[in-house]
């Protein structure tokens, strides 16, 4: 089922769903079911799963020198979301990326996906590769995320890469991600709306937004997108805070702003398992506060880890 329809079936009632990482190369898919099983209880309508471009790697040869070679961490996003879908009968909803694929190789994950039933998609650009200063393309592949919504819409009206002739026809129903803080590259933020009205012109049907931990942020967010006519379902995207270094970490990477009143309190935290508790409560706090105003679907970013989710989940639903 779409998100979409998912959300138009709840009539007002706020969702749980949640991210997932696909488990690093060898390890087991027992992995993900260790991750998604806790959860259960809370009846997620759909679990997303991450997909990670490659990276390099340097390995010595004989000789002494160094071979830089290509290795991707987390392959499967494909196959997992197979098996969430056989095993439990949720939707899975995998991330489609530009960085790392040709286009060739995205039009082969459409065809798979749809061979399998999957109904929904989110497209991204995708990261920069660790090594790099910023986003490479890969040669025959998407420059940008309105590129790979094209492609994707292309596909749902039959028309594939190479073939001219008129083919079956897929429904992905398209999400995209929204920063209610802006995107560390655009400008500014009149900017990052525009790209964003342009991505749902296109045909994104749902955004699902950066993590922040300041509701007005989002509150901010979904009233300028409506003043801009994007009228999409808008889910926030949570992560708590677990340990006492995102408190430096998270704002660097992701470039988000924490609250004075949750950084004071970390700072009096002497321990990870402190930071926690506060990081809990706090997104607790934030939850029923976005309960209460009316979001479609509270989307948590697990890392693969329930256990904190699961004690926020029970608190709020």
């Amino acid at each position: 089922m779409k998100i979409t329809d998912h959300i138009k079936n709840a009539k007002g009632k706020t969702l749980f769903s949640f991210e997932l990482l696909p488990p690093i190369k060898g390890q087991s898919i027992q992995w993900i079911y260790d991750a998604i099983d806790p959860l259960l209880e809370f009846n997620p309508p759909f679990i997303d799963v991450t997909s990670l471009r490659e990276d390099y790697i340097y390995k010595e040869q004989e000789n002494g020198l160094l071979q830089k070679v290509s290795y991707r961490k987390r392959p499967g996003t494909i196959a997992i979301c197979a098996a969430i879908i056989h095993k439990y009968k949720i939707d899975a909803v995998p991330h489609l990326i530009c960085g790392g694929f040709t286009k060739e190789e995205t039009e082969n994950a459409l065809i798979d996906l749809q061979f399998l039933g999957i109904d929904n998609v989110l497209a991204l650009r995708g990261d920069a590769r660790s090594a790099d200063t910023a986003f490479i393309p890969t040669k025959g592949g998407h420059c940008y995320a309105t590129d790979l919504i094209e492609h994707i819409k292309n596909h749902n009206e039959g028309k594939f890469l190479h073939e001219d002739i008129e083919t079956f026809k897929s429904d992905f129903c398209i999400g995209v991600a929204g920063y209610p803080e802006k995107h560390f590259e655009a400008p500014n933020l009149n900017t990052d709306f525009k790209y964003l009205k342009k991505k749902v012109e296109m045909g994104a049907e749902f955004i699902v937004t950066q993590m922040f931990f300041d509701n007005q942020k989002y509150f901010d967010f979904v009233r300028k997108c409506r003043e801009n006519d994007i009228n999409v379902p808008i889910i926030p995207g949570l992560k708590p805070i677990s340990t006492l270094t995102q408190l430096n970490v998270l704002p660097k990477i992701f470039h988000i702003d924490l609250p004075e009143e949750l950084t004071d309190a970390l700072s009096h935290a002497k321990s990870n398992a402190e930071a926690k508790e506060i990081g809990t409560e706090a997104m607790i706090k934030q939850c029923k506060e976005l309960m209460d105003f009316g979001v479609p679907v509270l989307h948590f970013y697990t890392m693969g880890k329930p256990e904190q989710t699961k004690k926020i989940a029970k608190a709020i639903f």
